[in-house]
C-alpha cells in the first residue's frame, strides 16, 4: 500500500497561483530600476572645489534606489569578507594572532581615512569615470559594515557547543563540509542581526561615503547621502526634511522585505531541544513560501553545491589531532613570529620616514593628547549604553511578538545618519549654550550604541528555549536569573557588541566633533575632529597620525578589556 500527498484543494491552488503572480511581479518591478541603475555608473564624471548632486527633492527616489544599489553591493562584500576572514581566524592559531589585532585596527581606522585612499586609488583605475567613484563608495560602506560582522562570526566559532563539534569528527565531516553543515549554522542568528546592524551602519555613514572632499576638491555621486550632505551646506531645512522622510522609507522598506524575512528564516538554526511556543513569522517569508519560487534558487544552485562540496574535500577532513609535538609547535611558531614580525617591522619603518619627513616626530604629540580627550567620550558611551540597552535587548530578544514591533523601530534609529540631526544639533547647542565637547557625546552615542542593542538581541534570541523552560519551572526570577542565565548566555554576543561599539563610537567622533550646518561650524577638542580637519586639508602626514593614533588606542582598549572579556565568554558560557 502507498501513499501519495493529497493535492491542494481550488482555495489553496487559487492563494498559491496569487503569491505567484505576487513575487514574479515584484521581481519584475525592481528588475527594471535596477538595470537603469547600472547604466548610470558608467557617464562621465568631473570633480569641483564643491561638486554635488544638486537638491531638486524630484531627483530623490532615483537617488535613493543608487543608495539602496550601493549598500546591498557593500553588504554582499561584507558576507563573504567574514566567512572567510572570521574561519581563518578562529581555525588557525598562528593567524589569529595577526588577524584580530589587525581587524582591531581596521574597525578604529575612520571611513574618511579609508576614503581618502579609495578615491584616490579606484579614480585612477578607471579615469574620467564614475564607476571609480561608486567603487570607492562602496568600498567605504564595506568599511562600516564588514568589522562588526566579522567580529560576531569569530566569537560564534569560538563558542561552538562541544557535541557539535564532536558530531562532525564523529561524522567524518570535510573542513569544508563542516563549515557549511555545523559552523555556519550555529553562527546564523548572529549573524543575520550583526548583518542588520552593520547594514544599519552604512546608512550612518552615507554622507561621508558618497560626498567627500579631499585636498579642497569635492566629489559627489547620486544618492541619498549626497544629497543631504548639499542640503546640510545650504542650509535648507525643506530638503534635509524630504531626505530625512526618503531615509525613512527605505529602511522601513528595506526592513519590511529584506531583514525581516531573513530574520524569521534564521529561526530554524536556533540550537535548543524543545521548540518555542512563539516564532518569528514575516509576511514575505510567508508569500515566499507559498510559490515555488523559492525553491528555484536551490535547485538552480544544486549542481554547483554538489561541485563544490566535492572541491572542498582538498581542504581534508576534520579529524584533527587533538595533541602536536610541543616542539614542533614552538619551532612553527617561532618562524611564524619572525617572518610576520619582520614585514610588520619593515612596514612601520616606512612609514615612520615618510611621516617624519613631512612634519617629524612631534606631529604624533597633539594626536596622542587629543585622543585622551575622545577616549573619554568613548569610554562614557559604552558604559551607558551598557546599563540602558542590555537590559531593553534581553527583553527584545525573549519576545519573537515585541521583536516583530520592535524590530524596525531600532532599524530606523540604528540607520537615521547623525548628519540628518545636524540642523537640530546646532540650533540646541547655540540656544542652550550647551558646548559640543559635551554635546557630541550624544551625537557619537548615535552611531555606536545600536551595536550593543543588536548583539543583545541577537544573544538572547539564541538562548535555547529548553533552558528558559527549566529556570521557569525552578521558579528562578530576577536578579538570580539573570546571574544563572541570561548573562552567561549573553556574554559572548555582549563582548561583539561591546567591542564594535567602542570602535563605531571611534568612527562617529569623526561627525560627532566638528558639526557644520549653512554657515554655522561648532568644534569639539578630539581626535576626531584632528582627522576631519586633517583629511578636508589633505594633510596626509597628519591623517596618519591621528589614524595611527586611533588605531593605538583601540588596540590597547580591546586588549586590556574586551580581549579579556572574550576569554572567559570562550572559556565558561559558551551555551
Amino acid at each position: 500500500m502507498s501513499f501519495s500527498p493529497a493535492r491542494p484543494g481550488p482555495v489553496a491552488r487559487g492563494a498559491r497561483l496569487w503569491a505567484e503572480v505576487a513575487a514574479a511581479a515584484t521581481l519584475l518591478v525592481l528588475l527594471q530600476p535596477a538595470l537603469h541603475l547600472g547604466q548610470g555608473t558608467t557617464v562621465r564624471f568631473t570633480a569641483g572645489p564643491s561638486a554635488h548632486t544638486g537638491t531638486d527633492p524630484w531627483q530623490l527616489p532615483y537617488d535613493a534606489l543608487r543608495s539602496t544599489l550601493r549598500m546591498f553591493a557593500a553588504l554582499a562584500a561584507s558576507t563573504v569578507f567574514t566567512l572567510c576572514y572570521a574561519r581563518a581566524a578562529a581555525r588557525s592559531r598562528r593567524l589569529e594572532r595577526i588577524l584580530i589585532p589587525a581587524l582591531d585596527i581596521l574597525q578604529s581606522v575612520p571611513v574618511l581615512g579609508f576614503l581618502t585612499v579609495a578615491v584616490t586609488g579606484f579614480t585612477a583605475l578607471f579615469p574620467g569615470s564614475a564607476l571609480g567613484l561608486e567603487c570607492a563608495s562602496v568600498f567605504a560602506i564595506f568599511t562600516s559594515q564588514a568589522w562588526n560582522m566579522t567580529f560576531g562570526f569569530y566569537q560564534s566559532l569560538l563558542s561552538l557547543p562541544p557535541e557539535l563539534d564532536e558530531l562532525s569528527r564523529s561524522f567524518g565531516f570535510s573542513r569544508w563540509m563542516r563549515f557549511w553543515r555545523v559552523e555556519l549554522p550555529h553562527g546564523a542568528i548572529g549573524l543575520v542581526w550583526n548583518g542588520m546592524m552593520s547594514f544599519g551602519g552604512g546608512w550612518f555613514f552615507l554622507v561621508a561615503s558618497e560626498a567627500i572632499t579631499v585636498g579642497g576638491t569635492g566629489r559627489a555621486l547620486p544618492g541619498v547621502g549626497s544629497y543631504a550632505g548639499a542640503a546640510v551646506a545650504d542650509g535648507d531645512l525643506g530638503r534635509m526634511g524630504w531626505a530625512a522622510l526618503t531615509m525613512a522609507a527605505l529602511v522601513t522598506g528595506v526592513n519590511f522585505l529584506f531583514w525581516r524575512p531573513l530574520t524569521a528564516w534564521a529561526e530554524k538554526f536556533k540550537y535548543e531541544q524543545a521548540e518555542a511556543s512563539e516564532v518569528h513569522r514575516s509576511w514575505v517569508l510567508d508569500l515566499l513560501r507559498r510559490t515555488g519560487l523559492s525553491r528555484l534558487p536551490g535547485r538552480a544552485l544544486a549542481p554547483a553545491g554538489r561541485a563544490l562540496a566535492r572541491a572542498g574535500r582538498v581542504f581534508g577532513r576534520d579529524d584533527r589531532p587533538l595533541a602536536v609535538d610541543r616542539g614542533r609547535r614552538r619551532a612553527g611558531d617561532l618562524l611564524f613570529t619572525l617572518v610576520t614580525g619582520g614585514l610588520l617591522l619593515w612596514a612601520l619603518t616606512g612609514l615612520g620616514r615618510y611621516v617624519y619627513r613631512q612634519g617629524g616626530p612631534g606631529v604624533f604629540t597633539e594626536p596622542l593628547l587629543l585622543g585622551l580627550v575622545t577616549l573619554g567620550r568613548v569610554l562614557l558611551v559604552v558604559a551607558v549604553a551598557t546599563v540602558v540597552w542590555v537590559p531593553v535587548g534581553v527583553r527584545i530578544g525573549f519576545s519573537p511578538r515585541l521583536t516583530r514591533i520592535a524590530q524596525p523601530l531600532v532599524q530606523l534609529a540604528a540607520s537615521f545618519p547623525a548628519n540628518f540631526l545636524f540642523p537640530l544639533a546646532v540650533w540646541l547647542f547655540l540656544r542652550t549654550g550647551l558646548s559640543l565637547n559635551l554635546g557630541g557625546i550624544l551625537l557619537m552615542a548615535l552611531g555606536a550604541q545600536w551595536y550593543i542593542l543588536f548583539n543583545t538581541i541577537a544573544g538572547a534570541m539564541a538562548v535555547p528555549t529548553d533552558l528558559r523552560q527549566a529556570m521557569d519551572s525552578l521558579g528562578v526570577r530576577g536578579l538570580l536569573r539573570w546571574r544563572r542565565l541570561i548573562v552567561p548566555a549573553i556574554l559572548p554576543a555582549y563582548v561583539t557588541g561591546g567591542i564594535t561599539a567602542s570602535g563605531g563610537a571611534w568612527n562617529a567622533s569623526i561627525v560627532a566633533e566638528v558639526v557644520s550646518f549653512g554657515g554655522t561650524t561648532l568644534t569639539a577638542s578630539g581626535l576626531g575632529a584632528y582627522i576631519a580637519e586633517a583629511t578636508a586639508r589633505g594633510d596626509l602626514a597628519r591623517l596618519i597620525a591621528g589614524v595611527a593614533v586611533m588605531s593605538l588606542y583601540v588596540v590597547v582598549l580591546n586588549r586590556l578589556l574586551w580581549r579579556r572579556l572574550y576569554q572567559l565568554a570562550e572559556r565558561r558560557y559558551a551555551l
